[in-house]
């Protein structure tokens, strides 16, 4: 906020008095099967993006991040570029142009500054912070009509139509209607979710980006959506099923037999009892009881760390160090082959945690860890500018 703030009088000669804060995500529990009809369990974290907007008379569009040396990025409402050109502003841009698809009128221009703490390509979602920020300030700005659910399929379909990533709308989501103190249960087809509150108390959250560049990410990801298409086409034979989520895992066992390559079983069995632990996280969640919730953090990243093998030595490492020192729970979260670890710790043992990892990761794995102490934070929303 300081630095917005300090920008914005620089450039306007007037203090900043309205201010937008569009937070990162975190996936707790229920990796890798957004795809395969289950369960995810994200909640918003206090790390993110700041962002104020101002309205023009004309109909010029002036973007400034002040996170980047680049000059101030200008275009007018009808001279945006049709596709995306791999720059910053293009989730901004493919915000505007999906808003327009959808019939909302920009009658005049505006300009943007933004500037967050929230790092690029960390897995914790930048680019879903960066559209629902834009989105937030348009709808604020210019007073379109739209609930947060709305927002959030609006700035996936953003991602995927103009930018071109594919993302699923778990991101999106989470970043929308992420709630103080509450995980989101959320079914990804259905867009039905509840609140679970996540009530850590003596206990602290912390994500560490484990400093490997995550070459394989694109190329592992196909590979595994497409082995468990094999996996589902198998089942199909024995149970009348749309997506390996359907199933539970005593009907998963009774056809182990039809399974002529156990990689494909173990990818399957992943996905099954994954979800299964995401609905058990619901349900510890809503009794309060962190130390179940914990202990399905754990089995969680070894379940992806053997079954569906996106884990690397490196984020293995960081979960063996959270082990040492007694953390209730700790898995990789996002994609794998590198990217970031979640940890459930004791408060007291924050300190001791994080000096040993800053003290002999890197000698063990030769990557400089980034540690990020977060809260769990309400969605994109309006914030207090202080004086």
């Amino acid at each position: 906020m300081e630095v917005l703030k300090k920008g914005y009088l620089e450039r306007y000669q007037e203090p900043l008095k309205v201010a937008y804060f569009s937070p990162g995500r975190v996936n707790l529990i229920g990796e890798h099967i957004d795809y395969n009809g289950g369960h995810v369990f994200p909640c918003a974290i206090s790390l993110g993006l700041y962002g104020t907007i101002r309205p023009l008379e004309d109909d010029k569009i002036v973007l400034i991040s002040l996170n980047v040396k680049d000059k101030p990025y200008e275009t007018t409402i009808g001279g945006i570029s049709p596709t995306a050109v791999g720059k910053w502003y293009d989730y901004v841009l493919g915000v505007i142009v999906i808003l327009e698809k959808h019939g909302f009128k920009f009658p005049h221009g505006f300009e943007m500054m933004i500037h967050g703490d929230l790092p690029n390509g960390s897995g914790l979602s930048s680019s879903a912070a960066l559209e629902m920020l834009t989105m937030k300030m348009c709808v604020d700005l210019f007073d379109f009509k739209l609930d947060k659910v709305t927002e959030a399929v609006y700035c996936q379909e953003a991602e995927n139509k103009y930018v071109g990533v594919n993302c699923g709308i778990m991101d999106q989501f989470a970043v929308s209607l992420g709630r103080e103190n509450h995980a989101i249960y959320l079914d990804t087809e259905t867009l039905k979710y509840y609140y679970a509150p996540l009530e850590i108390g003596r206990n602290q959250l912390i994500i560490i980006n484990c400093g490997k560049r995550r070459s394989l990410t694109n190329s592992g990801y196909n590979k595994r959506r497409s082995e468990c298409e094999k996996a589902l086409a198998i089942l199909k034979k024995k149970y009348p099923i749309k997506d390996l989520c359907d199933l539970s895992m005593d009907q998963l066992r009774n056809a182990q037999d039809l399974f002529e390559d156990y990689t494909l079983y173990r990818r399957a069995r992943h996905c099954v009892s994954e979800n299964e632990r995401t609905k058990e996280a619901y349900q510890a969640l809503i009794l309060h009881d962190l130390v179940e919730f914990g202990k399905l953090m754990f089995k969680s990243h070894n379940s992806l760390r053997k079954d569906y093998q996106v884990s690397c030595f490196e984020l293995n490492t960081l979960v063996d160090f959270a082990r040492k020192h007694h953390a209730k729970g700790a898995r990789m979260t996002g994609a794998g082959f590198g990217g970031c670890v979640v940890v459930l710790i004791k408060n007291s043992r924050v300190a001791a945690f994080i000096e040993d990892v800053q003290a002999n990761y890197t000698n063990l794995t030769g990557c400089t860890p980034s540690i990020y102490q977060v809260n769990i934070s309400e969605g994109t929303r309006k914030v207090e500018v202080p004086e």
